[in-house]
């Protein structure tokens, strides 16, 4: 079992920046690979970033490498997503999910086996 809780959600201007915070419980974070997925109204759930629970490997969608990065604390129990130069189209619930049975990373929702409540991020004109 596995709990998650994002934070770090907000209504931020376009060029802006926020951090979001997953906050994991139950099985230790660092033995299974994680990822952060945002949906936007009238739209289906999308992989944002990953980071493998091997070595920590990063993987990011084309639209956002460059702009977010993650990272994750293995003490803590955490990950993180810093989201630099927020653009209109990144308006959308963020989810932070665990993956506790693939053994490379995958980029769909479905393998996922754990997710959090979401995090809204909100882009002002």
């Amino acid at each position: 079992q596995v709990q998650l809780v994002e934070s770090g959600g907000g209504l931020v201007q376009a060029g802006g920046s926020l951090r979001l915070t997953c906050a994991a419980s139950g099985r230790t974070s660092s033995t299974y690979n994680m990822g952060w997925f945002r949906q936007a109204p009238g739209k289906g759930r999308e992989f944002v970033a990953g980071i493998s629970r091997i070595a920590g490997r990063r993987y990011y969608a084309p639209s956002m490498s460059g702009r977010f990065t993650i990272s994750r604390d293995n003490d803590k129990n955490s990950m993180y997503l810093q989201m630099n130069n927020l653009q209109p189209e990144d308006t959308a619930d963020y989810y932070c999910a665990a993956d506790l049975k693939t053994a490379t990373m995958s980029f769909r929702p479905v393998d996922y086996d754990y997710w959090g409540q979401g995090t809204q991020v909100a882009l002002s004109s």
